[in-house]
């Protein structure tokens, strides 16, 4: 049997795809070993380990004969409609980065190494004058990286569309003012409602059991150890080399077991998203995520829609208690779904509650923005972010650890990511709507501790088109519409009116 011309050249095009994810995804190794096991003495020589990888991987994607074997491909009309979306978003993604050279590349990754360590170094000290430096200098490649890429309206559209295609500062500003309003309206409602108690959640829980408890939870959401691990870092994260191996971690408080809990959960959904990915498309976009933001929809539906459920917490209540019968022995099942869904203003994002989560994030973006547009720079970052902090929540920033130092995402040069997580948290509403619809005994099933229909049908849904689609076209074809702000004030309205009787 005969291969077609094209089936050629497209075979070319795989496998050369493949080498160059080969590549990043050693990389992608090495900066994991960075936030788990690195020795601190190896810091600096993984800096450099880690940039020579990034040079050869953007040398090998833009290299002429790659533009060329794209080129050829597109002009082809015998492509099924897979692999001609695969040549087609290849073909973006080449165009893109042939913006950069491969000097500034290593410039960034280099910058990005040492922003890390600075940032470990300044959050062990609580002193952010430590990381300002090293921020600024990132800062200013960020805008060197905006600018090289183009832009139509602000310099910060061509960073958010990188995490999410599309995105831009007038979608977001429009987005974020219709649930500003809304969500502080709810807000006062709520804080003027009798509080519920959480105070058992920062009673001591040993570190050893919490683990174990994590790890039999995330086994039952469907999380395959077999083609993964969790391990402990400073900021919980996941990490893929392919749907085969995806990784999770987490951070324990003996004095905090939210922190641990919904952070296992919240990572497995990333993790489950990865592991749903189509295996055969390694390397290729096919093969991956559709965006960040939905990425984010993923984790935050696993999180809150499923984590801090009644449903959940019938099922997964009594089996806490087996682990920590001490700690829980005076807590009822309502107790503790009701104190694990305390509305209160705090100071960290990952630990706030599904309300006040999205003043966290504006916060961010809202300085993202101005240190783009020179309107403040670093130095102003601290004063910026306690004066916020207060206008939006009412509370005090105590010291730079619980304030402008908690996030990693900065010295990761991650400038554009923090919308994705409201974002997510709006896609996810209007999923899971269309969920239980599809799945109408899906409450029942949730009680019962099985999550398996749920997880099958995002696989469906959603895992299985990896970058198909655009986050709203993935919308659209999950649910018949686009972002629809109103399930995700919807669901809260309908869950907070219940757990602190609030009036319509």
């Amino acid at each position: 049997m005969t291969t077609s011309p094209t089936s050629e050249l497209y075979n070319e095009y795989v496998q050369t795809m493949r080498r160059i994810a080969d590549i990043r995804y050693a990389s992608a190794l090495l900066q994991w070993d960075q936030e788990t096991y690195l020795p601190l003495k190896g810091a600096s020589i993984r800096g450099q380990q880690i940039a020579t990888l990034s040079e050869m991987a953007h040398r090998s994607f833009t290299d002429d004969k790659l533009g060329a074997l794209l080129h050829e491909l597109q002009s082809r009309q015998d492509l099924d409609p897979a692999s001609r979306r695969n040549v087609e978003l290849t073909s973006e993604d080449y165009d893109r980065q042939i913006k950069f050279s491969p000097a500034f590349v290593r410039q960034l990754t280099e910058t990005v190494n040492k922003c890390f360590h600075s940032w470990l170094e300044a959050r062990k000290g609580n002193d952010f004058n430590r990381f300002a430096p090293d921020l600024a200098k990132l800062i200013e490649l960020k805008k060197e990286e905006a600018t090289i890429l183009g832009y139509q309206h602000h310099l910060y559209d061509a960073l958010l569309n990188d995490h999410d295609k599309g995105s831009n500062v007038r979608l977001l500003d429009d987005v974020f003012s219709k649930v500003r309003k809304p969500l502080k309206e709810m807000l006062d409602k709520i804080m003027s409602a009798p509080q519920t108690d959480n105070s058992f959640l920062r009673r001591h829980y040993p570190k050893d059991k919490q683990w174990a408890f994590g790890m039999e939870v995330i086994k039952a959401l469907g999380y395959d150890l077999d083609a993964g691990r969790q391990d402990i870092s400073e900021h919980p994260f996941t990490i893929n080399f392919n749907s085969h191996d995806v990784r999770i971690t987490t951070r324990i408080d003996e004095h905090d077991l939210g922190n641990m809990v919904w952070s296992c959960i919240h990572e497995t959904g990333h993790a489950l998203y990865e592991q749903g990915l189509p295996e055969g498309a390694y390397g290729l976009p096919l093969g991956e995520p559709a965006s960040y933001t939905i990425h984010e929809s993923q984790s935050r539906l696993w999180e809150n829609h499923i984590g801090r459920s009644r449903a959940f917490c019938e099922q997964w209540f009594p089996v806490l208690q087996r682990y920590f019968p001490e700690q829980l022995h005076d807590i009822s099942p309502d107790t503790f779904y009701r104190g694990i869904n305390r509305v209160e203003p705090s100071f960290i994002r990952t630990e706030a509650d599904e309300l006040t989560y999205h003043f966290h994030v504006m916060v961010r973006y809202d300085l993202e923005k101005l240190l783009l547009e020179n309107a403040i720079t670093t130095k102003d970052i601290p004063a910026y972010w306690n004066e916020h902090y207060r206008q939006y929540l009412g509370i005090q920033v105590p010291d730079d650890k619980k304030g402008c130092l908690q996030d990693v995402h900065w010295s990761h040069g991650s400038f554009g990511y923090f919308p994705t997580y409201s974002l997510g948290s709006f896609y996810a509403a209007q999923f899971y709507a269309t969920a239980q619809k599809a799945l109408p005994e899906l409450d029942s099933q949730i009680q019962k501790g099985d999550t398996k229909a749920l997880l099958d049908w995002l696989r469906n849904q959603v895992h299985r088109h990896g970058r198909m689609y655009t986050s709203e076209g993935l919308s659209l074809a999950v649910s018949g519409e686009t972002l629809n702000i109103q399930h995700f004030l919807d669901y809260l309205q309908q869950k907070y009116s219940g757990i602190y009787q609030l009036r319509s």
